[in-house]
């Protein structure tokens, strides 16, 4: 056959699938990469969902917005006098697009210094495995076929709708019209109040709009520690978010230039509301779609997710599946951990991904982050545990930030002190929370985390003090 002919093939180019590449091609296999996503010019967006319309994006909005928020609000504190304060939102979508186009090109580049080659177009199975390997066809911007001895499956996910209610990236919106809406809607409706929800609520809030948010479960971020939930609930609430849980909802009819939302609330009474936007963010589902796995006879499980084992390896000999695809966590670095896993393991090596100290995070203000159990986890499970906290109020670089909301808390075995968990709600939660996740990584005692000498003064410091908590014995509380 004419065909190209590489060692490793991997379909999609986000998170999992860029880093899969280039750990693969480290590893010195022959490499190709395939991704559709394109820019608006029409040329190659590598990333995926997480670089184009995920998590940088939003969190270039994020940023943004918190700057537009303290400069209307928190600056005269600090004795800085704005006056004329206006909102440029065209120049902030702007730049939202410059660092989005700055990720794209920097994977670009790495394909380019790592020998990866890159294909513009969509790739599926175009047949079972031969002799030359699996038959990877290339449609769009590209089109040829290829062979692969070893495919790395890494197709991401797209948004869920609502039933009979259909994106259009207009009224009703999934993230990706969430984080290009031209002018700041008056009234804003959200339904999820789960991270992409809170986040694009967020977000708008600052820049103006009146935020109702709709959650059908009756209990507010259900995965986070329930102590930490009710601290961002509070928060969130004195900020302006109108939070609705326990909604059931009936019906969303757009209309000419609103969103009629009809539900009922927790208490059974039906209500309406009338929204300029309306974000829909109730989950995700895998992208398997158009992957032509019927030709190749790859198993997907009742859900649409590739089917795998605890190596990634799906029912096909030389088949893997990494990311949103896959079972576990939606998150963008889970997906990069199973991504160097797998590369490893196709060169016999031992690649591990340990999914008790992935990371989570919220990237709202303040912002969230956790590892490991929650303290509602544990007292299912009947773990003995000791639990510490302590609250940004006494920490000294807080005060000087000007930002003493929330805490951190610690969770350890009663018995053995080791960390089982740490939650973290407060300034820059998303940096802190890594000291704990190297600490669980390496079975640390809160003891060990209390013994360390942490920079004075530094957020980090409140991760001691509750690591002290755990025994009574904080210094600064």
């Amino acid at each position: 056959m004419s065909n190209k002919q590489f060692d490793v093939v991997v379909i999609g180019a986000g998170p999992g699938g860029y880093i899969a590449a280039i750990r693969a091609a480290q590893l010195g296999f022959s490499v190709a990469c395939i991704d559709e996503w394109a820019n608006d010019k029409g040329g190659p967006a590598p990333g995926g969902t997480c670089t184009n319309v995920g998590c940088i994006p939003s969190k270039a909005l994020l940023q943004s917005s918190e700057h537009f928020e303290h400069a209307g609000h928190a600056f005269k504190d600090h004795g800085i006098e704005v006056s004329g304060l206006a909102l440029n939102l065209g120049q902030m979508l702007k730049r939202k697009n410059t660092v989005v186009k700055q990720n794209n090109d920097g994977i670009l580049f790495l394909f380019k210094k790592n020998k990866v080659t890159f294909f513009h177009g969509r790739g599926a199975f175009a047949g079972a495995q031969g002799a030359e390997g699996y038959p990877i066809a290339i449609t769009g911007p590209t089109t040829e076929t290829i062979n692969a001895k070893q495919v790395i499956v890494a197709t991401g996910s797209n948004p869920r709708a609502l039933p009979n209610a259909p994106f259009d990236e207009k009224l009703v919106l999934s993230n990706t019209g969430a984080l290009a809406i031209d002018a700041v809607p008056a009234k804003l409706g959200v339904i999820g109040a789960g991270v992409i929800g809170l986040e694009m609520g967020s977000v708008w809030r600052r820049l103006g709009a009146d935020v109702t948010v709709l959650e059908g479960l009756p209990t507010f971020l259900g995965a986070v520690d329930e102590q930490i939930a009710k601290e961002a609930h509070k928060m969130f609430t004195k900020q302006g978010l109108k939070i609705s849980l326990g909604v059931k909802v009936e019906s969303v009819t757009p209309g000419a230039n609103n969103v009629t939302v009809k539900y009922a609330d927790a208490q059974g009474a039906a209500q309406e509301a009338v929204f300029d936007k309306l974000i829909v963010s109730i989950g995700r589902v895998p992208n398997t779609n158009g992957l032509g796995a019927d030709k190749a006879g790859l198993a997907l499980d009742e859900r649409g997710f590739i089917a795998v084992d605890d190596d990634c390896k799906t029912n096909l000999p030389n088949v893997w599946a990494i990311g949103d695809v896959v079972r576990g966590p939606m998150l963008a670095h889970k997906a990069e951990e199973e991504g160097v896993a797998v590369a490893e393991r196709i060169a016999g090596q031992h690649g591990h991904t340990n999914f008790d100290t992935i990371p989570w995070v919220i990237y709202t203000s303040p912002e969230i982050a956790w590892v490991g159990k929650t303290e509602q986890q544990l007292k299912a499970a009947g773990v003995a545990y000791k639990a510490g906290t302590f609250p940004f109020l006494a920490n000294g670089r807080a005060r000087a930030l000007g930002d003493t909301s929330g805490m951190v808390k610690f969770l350890a075995d009663a018995t053995t002190d080791e960390i089982l968990g740490v939650h973290i709600i407060g300034p820059m939660a998303s940096e802190l929370i890594s000291e704990a996740v190297v600490a669980m990584e390496f079975k640390a005692s809160a003891e060990d985390i209390a013994r360390i000498c942490h920079a004075h003064p530094s957020l980090s410091e409140a991760t001691k003090e509750a690591a002290l908590a755990i025994d009574k014995r904080t210094l600064n509380f």
